[in-house]
């Protein structure tokens, strides 16, 4: 075979259709974004030709291989030429289109051989030199180059969120942490998110954004504790995170409140029954108690009240020991340019 393999720069500098055949657990761990997955084997025929490799050696292990992929063969093609065609349809890059990107886990077998099938129907092939072990490496590596963070903090209900997808919206470079992770980060944090990725993919996604910014202009990131529900910040993200210039978000507790209540009332008594509970040895008896009755009495304004007076003891002292902060009062403030002024004037 004499299928042209890449190095990682410029494989993704391409912008061809991207094709991950490995099987759909190793996919599900992580997986290169906007990739599609088109397995060679499904997880049981993955760990079956694994332990024939170990066993009885490479040769069998194709053999086994073969027989494998033989009867399925037509429905992975039809899967990928489907694929290509969806993709040239919705691309507008028509000059990349016949370029098609293929890894598997190292570079080998799995990508050299899918290639070799579409290289026989006419199709431009190229192949991740070192596969996604190669893609992990650079993104682990990733972490470590200096970024000029900017983190925005503040209280629960400050609306951190909704000023960070504002500066997006205004092309701002931003990271939000918390998208990608599906969670807000408390322990009403999962509420009507979709199942949070594991952190490994979780890491791919903040890195493919990181290194898609110019290094020297500002990025905007909200201040986040190293766990964002099952997800972890990456360790040299997160010390960056802890260091960097921070801008403190201030607001009227009936602002926060009206925030709170706009965000989460909306949600089941039963899951927010439950999200109380999960809390319920760190807020005490007498507010687990005070809240649990005011989400079934549907009094949203108590529920926050209870709920803020143990965030914002927590909050003052994880604040302890922050500098180089400029706080920011925007309260009752709600004209998008308003805020985005006072936003530039202390950058």
């Amino acid at each position: 075979m004499h299928i042209k393999r890449e190095e990682l720069k410029k494989f993704r500098s391409f912008n061809g259709p991207l094709i991950d055949v490995r099987s759909p657990s190793e996919y599900y761990k992580g997986h290169m974004p906007n990739s599609i997955n088109i397995p060679l084997f499904d997880n049981e025929e993955r760990v079956i030709v694994g332990k024939i490799y170990k066993q009885n050696g490479r040769e069998l292990a194709v053999k086994q291989g073969l027989k494998f992929v033989e009867r399925k063969i037509e429905t992975i093609l039809n899967s990928i030429f489907e694929y290509i065609e969806r993709h040239r349809y919705t691309n507008k890059n028509k000059s990349e289109d016949s370029l098609i990107r293929i890894y598997c886990a190292r570079g080998g077998m799995r990508s050299l051989s899918i290639g070799w099938l579409l290289e026989k129907f006419k199709y431009n092939i190229i192949v991740l030199r070192g596969g996604y072990k190669n893609y992990r490496r650079w993104i682990i590596e990733s972490f470590s180059n200096k970024y000029n963070l900017i983190v925005i903090g503040g209280k629960t209900g400050t609306g951190k969120t909704k000023l960070l997808k504002l500066l997006e919206n205004n092309e701002y470079q931003t990271v939000d942490l918390e998208g990608f992770a599906s969670h807000r980060g408390s322990t009403f944090g999962g509420l009507g998110m979709k199942e949070q990725p594991t952190n490994e993919h979780f890491e791919n996604m903040i890195a493919e954004k990181l290194i898609s910014f110019k290094k020297n202009d500002p990025i905007f990131v909200e201040a986040e504790s190293a766990n964002i529900g099952k997800c972890k910040v990456p360790h040299e993200l997160f010390n960056q995170m802890k260091t960097s210039k921070r801008i403190e978000i201030i607001r009227s507790q009936s602002n926060r409140i009206d925030e709170l209540i706009s965000t989460y009332s909306i949600f089941q008594q039963n899951d927010l029954e439950e999200s109380i509970l999960r809390i319920k040895k760190r807020l005490g008896p007498q507010r687990t108690k005070i809240a649990v009755e005011s989400i079934r009495e549907r009094k949203w304004d108590v529920v926050c009240k209870t709920v803020l007076e143990y965030y914002d003891k927590c909050y003052e002292y994880e604040k302890i020991g922050k500098e180089n902060i400029k706080d920011i009062d925007l309260t009752d403030l709600e004209d998008d340019q308003t805020i985005l002024g006072l936003i530039n004037n202390i950058l």
